[in-house]
């Protein structure tokens, strides 16, 4: 069945995280990929129900070293045998170990940098809008005590009937159809 224009998926309010952790852990089972769970605090069981896993920041900050400590040592060559050398006292322009500690210190940075900028960007932020601010019920018990589960349209198996019966068999508090 196609998904109807305007539609972001379904919302599904839980009073505790066992609850949230059953039933995301069943949609997981029954097919569904594209979901999210939202609680006012971190549990891991939810994560881990959502086989959330992958994580690339630590890929990009190791990136982000390679091309620092790469830059500042080719920096360094180019400037001692090339761009400005000196003769002082006979002694090679090419001196590498002397190099070493500005290309650590670059490494260090650039790797800060690209993990800070990396973990924004790959979260997706700034976001300064998000159709779950549509939900009623969202708004005011996401922050405090409420658990959500909420299946998107974008999945291949969603389908607004079947996906609400589901959600329904785990007695949530209310299963709320989505706007954009």
């Amino acid at each position: 069945m196609p998904v109807r224009e305007g539609i972001y998926g379904l919302l599904a309010e839980f009073n505790t995280p066992t609850e949230l952790v059953k039933a995301t852990k069943a949609a997981h089972a029954a097919g569904y990929r594209r979901m999210e769970c939202y609680t006012p605090y971190p549990v891991e069981e939810a994560a881990e129900a959502l086989h959330f896993h992958k994580n690339h920041v630590p890929l990009v900050c190791l990136l982000g070293g390679i091309l620092g400590g790469t830059t500042a040592f080719l920096m360094e060559t180019w400037i001692s045998v090339w761009s400005y050398p000196l003769n002082i006292a006979g002694r090679p322009t090419y001196s590498w170990p002397a190099f070493i500690i500005p290309a650590y210190e670059w490494t260090i940075l650039f790797a800060g940098l690209s993990a800070a900028f990396g973990m924004i960007a790959l979260n997706g932020l700034p976001q300064l809008y998000h159709p779950l601010f549509n939900a009623p019920n969202f708004r005011d018990g996401a922050t405090s005590d409420k658990f959500f589960l909420c299946l998107e349209a974008t999945d291949p198996k969603f389908s607004v009937k079947e996906s609400a019966a589901l959600l329904k068999t785990f007695k949530p508090v209310s299963v709320v159809e989505v706007q954009l």
